[in-house]
């Protein structure tokens, strides 16, 4: 027992109406208790409003409709090839970045890291620049291959896995540079290529890593709006995924809205669960 907590002990318990805060003697302050309070509201009272508003009775019928079905399932294979893209390209450049000395490093990582903070928007028109149909790299594409990407199902692929591969990175180079490379050097020193000990080393050493930054990606990719409305566009059954389907019911059919909108607060629920032990720590 604390010094602190021996001396409520002693007096009898905590005083009635001051609230403890850990490492601290004494209690938390109204000027700082009053506003965390309102700030925990303000965060918690929408999504509770969400659930005391939703049709419950009629969730089923909503949920297995052929416009909500054709949503839920097209969000899930485009978060899905996302996810397997950002894995494929991510691990690698997230490798690079932990442990290759090169100039400029620090300049790629913010490049890297800069969809992050970049507004959904503006990364759908960048696309469409770099890879439209006149696009600097999209008419090469269109001319050589006759691949055309905006307004398709590969759109929608390509958008989500630009907004979700540097949670990836992220996760992955953080756990790269936790982990000790002396079993890299060791590996290589027996005569494994640096490839070799990458993929028999380093791989298992860091798969907790990759896959907290494979859910997270999923789940980001499974909520992208704004990039993926800009690039791909709002089609049925096309490219209408389940936030598209979100903003388009909330016009013409609320119940569907909030129907789908429990989907995708259960999905954040389900991912905050799973990493748990990365991002939540005891009381």
């Amino acid at each position: 027992m604390d010094r602190a907590g021996a001396a409520d002990t002693l007096a009898g318990g905590p005083r009635r109406g001051h609230v403890r805060v850990r490492g601290e003697r004494g209690g938390a302050p109204l000027p700082l208790l009053v506003p965390a309070l309102i700030g925990l509201a303000f965060l918690v009272l929408p999504l509770v409003a969400l659930l005391i508003r939703a049709p419950w009775r009629s969730m089923p019928d909503l949920l297995t409709s052929s416009e909500v079905w054709q949503a839920l399932q097209l969000s899930v294979l485009c978060a899905t090839a996302a996810t397997a893209v950002s894995l494929v390209i991510g691990v690698p450049l997230a490798w690079l970045l932990a442990r290759v000395e090169f100039p400029g490093r620090g300049l790629v990582r913010a490049l890297v890291t800069l969809p992050l903070v970049l507004p959904p928007v503006v990364g759908g028109v960048a696309l469409l620049m770099a890879l439209g149909r006149n696009g600097v790299v999209g008419r090469w594409l269109d001319d050589w291959f006759g691949v055309t990407l905006p307004f398709t199902t590969a759109g929608v692929v390509v958008a989500e896995a630009f907004v979700a591969m540097p949670f990836l990175v992220i996760s992955v180079e953080g756990t790269l540079r936790a982990a000790d490379p002396r079993y890299e050097e060791a590996a290589t020193t027996l005569g494994a290529s640096r490839f070799t000990a990458f993929r028999r080393v380093t791989l298992p050493l860091i798969a907790p890593g990759i896959a907290a930054g494979a859910v997270l990606a999923w789940a980001r990719a499974l909520g992208e709006f704004g990039a993926t409305i800009t690039f791909a566009g709002n089609f049925p059954g096309r490219t209408q995924t389940m936030p598209l389907a979100v903003y388009l019911a909330l016009q013409n059919d609320p119940e569907a809205a909030i129907a789908l909108s429990l989907v995708l607060l259960a999905v954040s629920i389900a991912v905050l669960a799973g990493l748990r032990d990365r991002w939540m720590t005891a009381s």
